[in-house]
């Protein structure tokens, strides 16, 4: 087999190209984690658009926002779309008059009188400007409504999403997540702003000019409803194709947008390895999807409206033959303004049918939008049952008692009141864990740090190193077994607060957009400006912040692209510095620098470990030579346990990693 057939692996197809093989795979995982992603129902199938179990809860969802906070200003909508059909009906049925009642009397006079005339053109353009004056105020409050409503899905998003665990993230691309935000929230408030305004507009037309038109012409109006039941079917017919294509169309738009902002984070790889063709090809396989999907959607919805307006002129015509016979034939008793005001009435009847057909493609769209953004809100958050918080103390003859002032003191407040003392202490016992059912990562694993001692692990990449410690933050769940803190199962333990006492520093530094101050400070945001820069101070950080063009007040990018990596990680360490937290956990902080920065990291670290727990890992056994107990993990279990001289007596896996004796990590 060749290189290539090796690293693609079973290809999804025979006679893909890479990049094509490469865009399967993606697709198929992204299917495997993301499953609500995926069209369902009829209409995802290429079927008819209906309400069914899908549409009607995310319809109910969807309308539920408009009753919170808002119900009046759609009350008043929808009465001044009432007001607005009423006058509009009313208007047409001027017709009538102006033909039967003016116009047919003024040709009989030998000297025609126009003041009558007059009158009533003034009285019809007073309500044609209410009209008008009602479209804008209509068109005002529904952008309101709309604007409002798409806040506070977003405000519930994004707070959402704070909730959500970390598996979520390891499952769910970046750039589909940001559709969501984006393309599938501007859906929905188009549909609210547009689509729902004039479908409401044009129901209460429709009924308002239906019953103008029975009361002209039972026989034309029966007409006017063949066409309609037609109107209907097709438009049914046509929107269950251009349904299936819009959901696929945002599915495929995620899916482009994960891709983007991926290559986008990784451009230093790319460009490494000479990756832009390769990159290119499957952004193109992505691209032509999507516009292919985008076409066909297009396409579908695109045919509504030329079917439903030439359905409409032959209404006209059928209208016009039929009711000019029956004006000729007097068998209906119907006038020449009669026929003339149902002919208006007809083309205002088929025009709110058609405008509804063609809000079809629209609403298809938000719902398929709207799925998705009510797929991220029903994400189970974090199961957090814990009782127990941190609170600050103060000691009183002998006995510590709560307080409201920072103290530097810190006591964990169990649900009956009962404070135990923040201290450090941290043991595993018996742990086991696994990322999926199938692989197991953690094996019955033991360990205790004692507090103020400094235990390191050390082991090849992917022994389950990292994961220690995302299990002592509860970024996930343990399968079996226990970990205790301070005597207290962390799982009693808020989740918040048991965070709130663990510092991290990690191999890859994430810095937010802001001051140099607000990037420290954000371990602890009441800090003062002394705290951040005694923080600074303490993790060597200091002296490189002076040198900046405005100091601590120097604006940065989240990227920190200004900065070298050694001074974004050592900005990592003051804003830990800063946090002050009991237990520490640093995580390779050090791999990726060199040794000049190295030391510089190193005694910062040192600086801030003094007198706290800590959790060190490590590749660079230089690191960790000075800890109090070095565990060495090997796929998932601990192999081999004690100090640097302990372990090198040994002889076994630390031996061979410190002497260089077995592959380099």
């Amino acid at each position: 087999m060749s290189l290539t057939k090796e690293r693609i692996g079973a290809a999804p197809q025979a006679g893909m190209s890479r990049a094509e093989q490469n865009v399967e795979k993606r697709r198929l995982r992204g299917k495997a984690k993301a499953p609500e992603m995926r069209g369902r129902g009829r209409g995802a199938a290429g079927g008819r658009v209906r309400l069914n179990a899908d549409t009607i809860p995310i319809l109910k969802r969807l309308f539920a926002y408009l009753g919170s906070g808002y119900m009046g200003m759609f009350v008043l909508a929808v009465v001044l779309m009432a007001v607005d059909a009423l006058l509009t009906v009313r208007i047409t049925l001027f017709i009538r008059e102006l033909i039967d009642e003016y116009i047919k009397p003024i040709l009989l006079m030998d000297q025609p009188y126009f003041g009558d005339l007059l009158k009533a053109l003034i009285r019809t353009g007073i309500m044609a400007f209410f009209v008008a004056v009602t479209v804008f105020t209509n068109a005002l409050l529904m952008r309101k409504i709309s604007q409002g409503v798409i806040r506070k899905i977003r405000l519930e998003m994004f707070s959402k999403l704070q909730k959500l665990p970390v598996s979520y993230f390891d499952t769910h691309p970046y750039g589909d997540i940001m559709s969501r935000f984006t393309n599938d929230v501007d859906s929905m408030r188009q549909v609210l702003s547009q689509s729902i305004p004039q479908v409401l507009s044009s129901v209460v037309t429709i009924i308002s000019v239906f019953v103008a038109m029975i009361s002209l012409s039972l026989p034309l109006t029966g007409i006017v409803m063949v066409f309609v039941v037609l109107t209907y079917f097709l438009a049914i017919a046509i929107g269950g194709k251009s349904a299936a294509f819009f959901k696929q169309r945002q599915s495929a738009l995620g899916e482009m947008n994960a891709f983007i902002e991926e290559t986008m984070n990784g451009q230093k790889a790319v460009k490494v390895f000479c990756h832009e063709d390769e990159a290119e090809a499957e952004f193109g396989i992505l691209n032509r999807t999507l516009r292919e999907k985008t076409t066909s959607a297009n396409i579908y919805g695109s045919i509504i409206g030329p079917v439903m307006a030439n359905l409409g002129n032959v209404q006209y015509v059928v209208v016009a033959v039929f009711g000019g016979w029956l004006a000729i034939s007097g068998r209906a008793g119907l006038s020449l303004g009669d026929i003339a005001a149902f002919l208006t009435l007809s083309r205002s009847f088929n025009r709110p049918v058609s405008q509804i057909s063609q809000q079809i493609n629209s609403v298809v769209m938000a719902l398929a939008g709207a799925g998705r953004v009510f797929a991220l809100m029903d994400e189970k958050p974090e199961i957090d049952e814990g009782q127990t918080v941190l609170v600050p103390v103060e000691e009183k003859d002998g006995a510590l008692s709560e307080c409201t002032s920072r103290t530097g003191s810190w006591a964990w407040k169990k649900a009956d009141g009962e404070l135990i003392p923040l201290r450090g202490d941290v043991r595993f016992e018996d742990v086991d864990f696994s990322y999926v059912p199938d692989k197991q990562i953690l094996y019955d694993i033991k360990l205790y740090a004692k507090p103020g001692q400094k235990i390191a692990f050390v082991g090849s990449t992917g022994a389950g190193k990292t994961t220690i410690t995302n299990l002592l933050n509860r970024f996930y769940e343990l399968q079996d077994g226990r970990i205790l803190y301070d005597g207290l199962d962390i799982k009693d333990i808020k989740k918040d607060d048991l965070r709130r006492s663990l510092g991290m520093v990690l191999q890859d530094v994430n810095l937010f957009t802001g001051t140099i101050a607000d990037n420290i400070r954000y371990g602890r945001p009441d800090a003062t400006d002394e705290e951040v820069v005694a923080a600074a101070k303490l993790a060597n950080a200091h002296s490189f912040i002076e040198k900046l063009p405005e100091g601590y007040d120097t604006v940065i990018s989240g990227t920190g692209s200004q900065l070298s990596q050694g001074q974004c990680q050592l900005l990592s360490i003051a804003r830990c510095a800063v946090a002050d937290p009991p237990v520490m956990i640093l995580d390779e902080a050090t791999s990726s620098v060199d040794t000049r920065t190295e030391s510089l990291i190193q005694s910062a670290m040192d600086g801030i470990m003094g007198g706290r727990t800590t959790l060190v890992i490590a590749h660079r056994l230089s690191t960790v030579m000075n800890a109090n107990a070095i565990m060495v993990l090997e796929n998932g279990h601990i192999i081999e346990r004690g100090d640097h001289d302990d372990l090198l007596e040994q002889k076994g896996r630390y031996y061979q990693l410190y002497t260089g004796n077995a592959a380099s990590e």
